[in-house]
Formats: structure tokens, C-alpha cells, sequence
């Protein structure tokens, strides 16, 4: 028996299922060949360098699957390839999952491209944007603050409370959306003045531009009459969505690419990239031994980082059948079998887990 709180604790720690791996982590498992061999590098990485214009493209799969973990692998890969990109998780700072729309984004984007792009390009025209709407907006923004009298960074805050609002305050985001929303292709206009800007003072060795909005999959479907929340954001406001002027990918619902819209959303946008499960039975009900083989790698590589002198099937686990069946219960999928793992060494007071 091994008894260490401590141990238990960073063990447990090490299966933290809501934190996506950075790139070059080495906690990563590649399950390319048991996944269906869908490769993000080659299927959105190498159509972005040679396209000889923008492209926007969707990435999706089941919540949980490691999108957001490919997606950061992705952004390294880029930027080895001269490409800078713009990554961010729209849900953690901008959007509410639960009530999301296209204005929303659009804000959104414009609020993490002035943080990340402001040191290399004016701002300017998207301050005139915003100080034409400042009388409508100031009280959205809750600051009875005169525009023309802040500085730069103080502009630039107000924008970003705006933002903030719209995701924290329910009761003032349909108010922001009306004032906003019949001036979303003006913003565009001058987002993308912003990003001509940006993209001539590109630090050097970096040639293209490329922006990835993360867990936007992760919106809660709306209805409101016929449409829905993803048909007003993914198709009625795609030429929007298409429109800022660099290099795009966007996350959408995995229930968006098998809806009966599924057709429209290939015609707009090409075929959206779908990240598999790892496979652990075939199809008749047999375990797939390279794919539990994979899935167990994925356990292996967590606990080496926290005690590489313990044996996994032996002293981790208490034998390896058990190690076995917690794979096979996870069903190929990343998530639930962090979950699954944190929950049994949360149940355990000592180890081997039984």
C-alpha cells in the first residue's frame, strides 16, 4: 500500500479534466492512428499556407474530445510557419454559452484583437467606431464617463467593459445587442482597417494573420419560432463571420454538422473537421486493443509526471484489469476518462485503486 495525501492529491490534480494541454506538453498522447487518422495540422494547418487568400474554416466534435488541446497544437504549428495567431476560449471572457449570438462574437473578436494586435497597429478607427456610439451605448457600458475626455487605454477599457457586461449582465445584453447589432458591418469595416494595419507591422519573420475563437461549440441550442441561436450565427450571419480580414477557424456544435442545415454549412464553409473518439471497440463489440492501448498511454503519461517510480497496473492500480475496465468505461473519450480517473482517486484513501 501506498499512503501519501500528498501523492493522492497531485495525482488527482494531474487528471484536472477542464484545462486544454499547451502545446509541446508532455503530458500529450498523439491518437491520430486510432482516432480515424483526422490530422488538424494537415486538414486546417496546410490549407492555410497554401491558400492565396483567407480562409475560414470549422472544427468541431463531441465536448470533451480534446478540440481546445489540438487547437493550441495547431496555433504552435502556425506560428513555426510564420503565421501570428490570435487564440482565445470566447466563453471564459466575452460570450454566455447560454445566450449567445453572432453580435456577441463580433464583439467578442474585436475585444481580443485590440488586446492582442494594439501594440502593432491603431486603434484608431474602432475608437471613432465606438466614440460615434458612445451616447447610445455609455449607459450599457454603466460609466458616465465623457468619451473624448479618456485616453487610449481608457477607451480601450470602456470597450472592453462593454464586452464584459454583455456576458456578466443579462438584463442589459438584449439592450447592447439592439444598439449594436444594426452596426455590425460598419465594425467590421473598421476591424478590418485595424487588421490592414496590423497585418503591415507583423513582428518580424511573420507573414499572415490567423485568428482561432475556441468553444464556440460549446453554445446552448436557442430557439426562438423557426430558427435557432446556430442557424442565426453559422449560416444567416456567415458572410459576417467570413468577413474579417485574416485567416479564420471557429468551433461549432457537433449537432450543427449532422442537423439537416448540414449541407448549407459544407456549401458556406467546405466540410468542417470533426475530431473522432478514440476508438476502444470495434463495431461488433470487441476491444480494440490499439485504441485501449492509446487510451491507457493518456493515464500513463499523467501519472509519470507525478510518480515515475510506481507501477502503473501494480501499485497505481491494483491490477490491470482494473486499469482495464476504467479505460473501457470511458468510452474513447479524453474528458471522461480524466473524470472517471479523478473520481476513482477521489474515492481512494490509499493507493493501489481498486
Amino acid at each position: 500500500m501506498v499512503n501519501s495525501t500528498d501523492l493522492l492529491a497531485n495525482l488527482y490534480n494531474a487528471f484536472n479534466p477542464f484545462e486544454p494541454l499547451p502545446a509541446g506538453d508532455p503530458k500529450y498522447v498523439d491518437c491520430q492512428d486510432v482516432r480515424g487518422d483526422a490530422d488538424i495540422l494537415q486538414e486546417l494547418g496546410n490549407r492555410m499556407q497554401l491558400a492565396n487568400r483567407n480562409t475560414c474554416q470549422l472544427y468541431s466534435g463531441h465536448r470533451g474530445a480534446g478540440k481546445s488541446t489540438e487547437l493550441l497544437r495547431l496555433k504552435k504549428y502556425l506560428e513555426n510557419r510564420q503565421f501570428y495567431v490570435v487564440y482565445f476560449a470566447a466563453d471564459q471572457e466575452d460570450i454566455d454559452s447560454e445566450d449567445a449570438q453572432y453580435t456577441d462574437i463580433l464583439l467578442a473578436c474585436t475585444r481580443r484583437l485590440l488586446k492582442d494586435l494594439k501594440e502593432i497597429a491603431s486603434p484608431d478607427p474602432i475608437l471613432n467606431w465606438l466614440k460615434s456610439r458612445w451616447e447610445d451605448l455609455k449607459d450599457l457600458a454603466q460609466t458616465p464617463i465623457e468619451f473624448e475626455s479618456l485616453g487610449v487605454e481608457a477607451k480601450l477599457a470602456q470597450f472592453a467593459k462593454l464586452t464584459a457586461n454583455l456576458r456578466a449582465v443579462p438584463e442589459l445584453r438584449h439592450r447592447i445587442r439592439q444598439k449594436i447589432d444594426p452596426y455590425t458591418v460598419t465594425l467590421i469595416q473598421v476591424l478590418n482597417e485595424f487588421l490592414v494595419d496590423a497585418k503591415k507591422n507583423l513582428p518580424t519573420g511573420k507573414t499572415q494573420l490567423a485568428v482561432i475563437v475556441d468553444n464556440l461549440d460549446r453554445m446552448v441550442l436557442v430557439k426562438d419560432g423557426e430558427r435557432t441561436n446556430y442557424e442565426e450565427v453559422f449560416l444567416d450571419r456567415s458572410e459576417q463571420l467570413q468577413a474579417l480580414d485574416c485567416h479564420l477557424i471557429y468551433t461549432v456544435p457537433i449537432s450543427m454538422v449532422y442537423s439537416t442545415r448540414a449541407t448549407d454549412l459544407r456549401d458556406i464553409y467546405g466540410d468542417p473537421q470533426i475530431l473522432p473518439m478514440i476508438m476502444v471497440n470495434t463495431l461488433k463489440g470487441d476491444i480494440y486493443q490499439p485504441g485501449l492501448k492509446k487510451v491507457k498511454e493518456v493515464i500513463n503519461k499523467r501519472v509519470r509526471q507525478i510518480a515515475p517510480e510506481l507501477s502503473l497496473e501494480k501499485e497505481i492500480f491494483d491490477n490491470p484489469q482494473t486499469l482495464d475496465r476504467l479505460c473501457l468505461m470511458s468510452g474513447g473519450h479524453v474528458r471522461n476518462l480524466l473524470l472517471l480517473t479523478q473520481d476513482a482517486i477521489g474515492r481512494t484513501e490509499e493507493l493501489p485503486v481498486s
